[in-house]
């Protein structure tokens, strides 16, 4: 009799493989039960995905910005004055020895006749020529390289400089409005969300409600709760999962209706500023933290339901 009832229990293998076998039956049936009601599933995915793209688009719209506006600071021109006194060998000089440096990218000699020319083009000849003599200096124009502040304090320590104009304000300013612009998207990421968490499981509770005759059997034959609630968990990684990879494929339109417009923008600025979308791997990251939303939203549906309905022991029912 022991050696019946050894054969009759199953093994650890055999426990494996009946879970598995439950996992992937509930698998392919939630994929099954969504493809049967196209419309509803439709409206639910679109929901979502919208929910998911507009803190997801907001972010992208941030981080390009944010990497034009560091193309920006790498290309800023910083103007030092020289002092009277310096002449233009003496200018020259300093310029080639500045361009030898590996914090500046490019300097450029400004002579006063240069800045003289340049100020009759504007309309300024009369007072030019009342002045008398030339009192415009030599100016070298700096591209940086590296770090602008550093770079503006060396030249600031020029014995031949006199003036040197960097204006900084707009560049603090940007980062301020790029702090709170990441703020915001994360704000709205956490509200959208959410809201997509809601409509999940308003979606998976309906699907719940359908079946609740079936889940009252289930729970008298004594089935556990991680058995019920499997297929409504994989149903709601469906969902997520779906609704990801639309919010991606939304992006990638406005990404590809923005983009031309975008360019010929840039190019009449003399810049060669691309928008940039997600990447590859930004892009499976997205799509998997959806399906996990979905599945955590179904989860706590379902647990929540399995709650409510799960009977009465046997010695409390007989009380």
């Amino acid at each position: 009799m022991d050696s019946a009832m050894r054969r009759a229990r199953p093994g650890v293998f055999g426990r494996l493989g009946t879970w598995v076998d439950h996992h992937v039956y509930s698998f392919v049936a939630s994929l099954g039960r969504i493809a049967r009601k196209p419309w509803s599933t439709l409206l639910t995915v679109g929901v979502m995905a919208i929910a998911l793209a507009l803190p997801l688009g907001l972010w992208l719209v941030l981080a390009n910005v944010a990497r034009f506006s560091g193309d920006v600071q790498q290309s800023r021109e910083v103007s030092v004055f020289l002092q009277p006194r310096v002449t233009l060998p003496q200018a020259q000089a300093l310029a080639q020895t500045l361009r030898g440096r590996g914090d500046i990218g490019n300097v450029e000699l400004r002579t006063p006749a240069q800045g003289l020319a340049e100020l009759r083009a504007g309309g300024l000849g009369d007072a030019i020529d009342a002045a008398g003599s030339n009192p415009l200096p030599s100016v070298l124009i700096v591209t940086p390289k590296g770090d602008e502040t550093l770079l503006v304090a060396s030249l600031q320590r020029l014995p031949e400089a006199d003036l040197v104009q960097h204006d900084a304000v707009w560049r603090q300013r940007l980062d301020g409005w790029l702090r709170f612009g990441y703020r915001l998207a994360l704000v709205l990421g956490v509200l959208l969300g959410l809201g997509a968490l809601l409509v999940v499981g308003n979606t998976v509770r309906l699907d719940i409600q359908s079946r609740r005759e079936e889940i009252e059997v289930l729970q008298h034959l004594g089935a556990t709760d991680g058995f019920i609630r499997r297929p409504f968990l994989y149903l709601g990684a469906w969902y997520g999962l779906m609704a990801g990879a639309f919010a991606i494929g939304l992006l990638t339109l406005a990404a590809m209706a923005l983009r031309g417009p975008l360019s010929d923008l840039a190019t009449g600025y003399g810049s060669r500023f691309t928008l940039a979308g997600l990447d590859p791997a930004m892009a499976a990251a997205v799509v998997v933290a959806a399906a996990f939303l979905g599945w955590l939203g179904a989860g706590a549906v379902t647990g929540h339901f399995l709650r409510q309905t799960r009977p009465a022991p046997a010695g409390r029912e007989s009380r």
